[in-house]
């Protein structure tokens, strides 16, 4: 590697949470320098006259890639603190500067970068910083990063570890069989539980996290890691069931909601604003379908009272971060702001949605 000469102007100590200027430090002494810019993870400070650098950092290439884009919804700006797509840009690049294993790509847009990283719970928490931190933007599906290897396509394999108790044993191996992973050994412990190795695809695991923790009952145990590029495994059966989207922008209600829900499951609630294009629900069937979430009731002499409406109405289902990731199609965006997560088409109109899939 190369080497560069810097003058230190300032060494800080630290005593407790409180950073002090010291003159010298000790081996094992937590410091800070100033004086020298421009210093990645990895790097190594020594003395002028005997560089000798340490043994850089190893970390695992990426083997995932999202899209982050600005929120240019209806509801853009209504919520979040930053918005512009230069600050979302200097956001990614901070955290590509402090977090080795994020890596950022510009696009040929400017409302849109490409973040390479090492799992869909690692984005999530990227995504989630940024939302308390006030950020509004909009996120893609999560795809795996593939390679070339003597002429055939490859992909990222992990090894996963799952240690569950023996009564869920079944289902997990069922599971991460339909996701093309291969079981590679079981040990048993001896105390009602057992943990077992699989062999998967990257693109195998995504989204499977939520599905682990429901089936073994909250009570499992799933690490994974990075093995090695191995040939395409074939496609991994994804959604099949289609999406429920919004025609109009306005308050969802009751009684829409109520005529709806046995079309499929509702992701909102009577009273929440909704916008032409974004998702309100998972529909029964494959394919997509316009509704009108805002509908009203026609007054008559004969009204059910709004309490009864209500009653017979089944709650929405509350998606978390992870488990809206894992919901998107292709042509999906999760939208995220400082107050919610809503999920949209990327084109909001059917005009647009019917020219994209031409």
């Amino acid at each position: 590697g190369s080497t560069e000469r810097a003058t230190v102007t300032a060494l800080f100590d630290y005593e407790g949470l409180e950073r002090v200027e010291t003159e010298r430090a000790e081996p094992g002494d937590i410091i800070a320098v100033a004086g020298m810019e421009g210093i990645g993870l990895g790097e190594s400070l020594s003395r002028a006259e005997d560089p000798v650098p340490l043994e850089p950092l190893h970390v695992d290439e990426p083997t995932l890639s999202m899209e982050f884009r600005i929120n240019d919804g209806p509801m853009s700006g209504l919520e979040g603190q930053y918005v512009t797509s230069r600050q979302l840009r200097e956001r990614l690049l901070k955290e590509a500067e402090d977090n080795l294993a994020i890596r950022v790509e510009e696009t040929d847009s400017a409302d849109s970068f490409i973040v390479r990283g090492r799992g869909e719970l690692q984005m999530a928490i990227l995504i989630e910083q940024m939302r308390r931190e006030g950020y509004e933007l909009c996120v893609g599906r999560p795809r795996v990063i593939t390679k070339t290897i003597d002429g055939e396509t490859c992909e990222p394999y992990e090894r996963a570890f799952a240690d569950i108790p023996e009564e869920h044993t079944g289902v997990v191996v069922e599971k991460l069989g339909e996701r093309k992973g291969v079981m590679t050994g079981m040990t048993h412990h001896g105390t009602g539980r057992v943990r077992i190795e699989f062999e998967v695809p990257s693109r195998g695991l995504i989204g499977y996290r939520t599905e682990f923790l429901t089936d073994t009952k909250g009570s499992g145990l799933l690490t994974r890691r990075f093995d090695e590029f191995r040939p395409w495994a074939g496609e991994i059966e994804q959604r099949t069931t289609g999406a429920l989207v919004a025609d109009r922008r306005g308050q969802a209600t009751g009684y829409a909601s109520m005529n709806l829900q046995e079309r499929g499951t509702l992701f909102v609630a009577p009273g929440d604003e909704v916008y032409e294009g974004m998702i309100v629900g998972e529909n029964n069937r494959p394919q997509d379908l316009d509704v009108n979430m805002t509908k009203e009731k026609q007054l008559t002499n004969m009204r059910a009272a709004s309490a009864d409406v209500l009653e017979r109405l089944a709650p929405p289902r509350d998606l978390s971060l992870e488990e809206a990731i894992e919901f998107i199609s292709k042509d999906e965006l999760v939208e995220v702001t400082p107050e919610a997560f809503r999920l949209r088409k990327r084109h909001l109109t059917p005009d647009a949605r019917h020219k994209a899939a031409a």
